[in-house]
């Protein structure tokens, strides 16, 4: 006869958990750095190779 466990400890949960909150903490982090990265990029640039790519320097501030 078959024996199946319904049933999971605490802890298998609460890893879960845990892993969900880094990789969220991870991938907000990473998405902030490839922001930042591209900022610093575009703040490099001159004013008229801005304007050739359709930006200004007001819109480095609202990279998303």
């Amino acid at each position: 006869m078959a024996v199946i466990e319904t049933t999971r400890s605490l802890n298998e949960g609460v890893r879960a958990d845990a892993q969900g909150f880094f990789s969220t903490i991870t991938g907000a982090v990473a998405a902030w750095n490839d922001r930042r990265i591209t900022r610093n990029a575009l703040s490099s640039l001159s004013t008229r190779e801005l304007d050739d790519i359709g930006l200004n320097r007001g819109d480095l501030f609202n990279i998303k």
